[in-house]
């Protein structure tokens, strides 16, 4: 190797080198060793435990119906958020667009929350749901607003969605709003001289145009809402009872609550490394097709 080239790969080296011992030191060493400890029935404590082979995952996934519930109450908030926020993402987006004069304005107000930290939002939703909430049904005629929003457990999913996406909407908005601002404006204009109604060019032209970003705020939500716990701990606390309990809460329960089981808290950490990984393949492979039809 030439001694020029040499020196300009020990410089990209060099410039890589402390985000890689980082990210080596943060991540890759405790993936990897949570996948280890995930076949032991280590308690994080003693230097001596014994290899169980698949023992911790059969029970996860037989024998734990916490952990079974947990993980299909995390499937249904993963669908909802999927839809919804990407939903309320895109016609926010839109809506801005169309406001020339006061974008800025309306972009900063949609966005702020997504400047507050999951878990001070999620404070902020408690109070508002036990007492502004109440107080409001009581002096006017919206009884509805009257309800057990965190402690019955048929309404606190709900309470859990709405702090979700009113946190998380803005900034799958940004996203779309910058596709939105590639689309070429004679394509537009082509279309309704076309005769082309403003539903049918935003399905027919600006749809296909963003797809790109549509890929991105899907694969941001889902794996985002696969690994939600801030807002579930501060708003439920997984309860009432486990009926609100994600994945992410059964497993820190399980590490740090029962016994110090590390080990079976990393099977379990493994099965959810495992299944963000399928869907997350799934749906790459399905919107890259889009994108390709599009």
């Amino acid at each position: 190797m030439p001694i020029k080239k040499y020196k300009n790969v020990l410089s990209l080296l060099a410039f890589v080198a402390p985000a890689l011992i980082i990210y080596s030191l943060f991540l890759l060493i405790p993936t990897v060793g949570g996948m280890y400890y995930s076949f032991t029935d280590w308690n994080g404590l003693n230097p001596n435990y014994s290899f169980i082979g698949l023992g911790n995952f059969i029970e996860a996934l037989r024998d734990d119906p916490d952990f079974v519930n947990a993980l299909l109450f995390t499937m249904k908030y993963v669908l909802f958020m999927i839809v919804l926020q990407n939903v309320f993402a895109l016609v926010l987006a839109v809506f801005i667009e169309t406001k020339t004069r006061t974008k800025g304005f309306f972009r900063t107000i949609f966005f702020m929350p997504n400047m507050i930290s999951t878990i001070i939002s999620a404070f902020m939703w408690t109070f508002v749901f036990s007492q502004v909430l109440p107080q409001i049904a009581e002096k006017t005629a919206m009884s509805f607003l009257d309800q057990l929003w965190i402690g019955d457990p048929k309404v606190s999913f709900y309470s859990i969605i709405i702090v979700s996406l009113w946190n998380g909407v803005g900034y799958m908005m940004i996203i779309y709003l910058a596709a939105l601002q590639g689309v070429p404006q004679s394509l537009k204009e082509a279309a309704v001289i076309d005769g082309a109604s403003p539903f049918q060019t935003f399905r027919k032209v600006t749809l296909p145009m963003i797809t790109h970003a549509v890929t991105i705020c899907f694969f941001l939500t889902l794996n985002g809402a696969f690994k939600v716990y801030e807002v579930v701990y501060g708003l439920t606390g997984g309860g009432p009872g486990r009926s609100t309990q994600v994945i992410t809460m059964n497993i820190f329960e399980e590490a740090f609550s029962n016994n110090f089981r590390y080990g079976y808290a990393s099977a379990k950490s493994v099965i959810l490394f495992v299944i963000i990984l399928i869907f997350t393949f799934i749906q790459i492979g399905v919107m890259k097709r889009k994108e390709v039809e599009a």
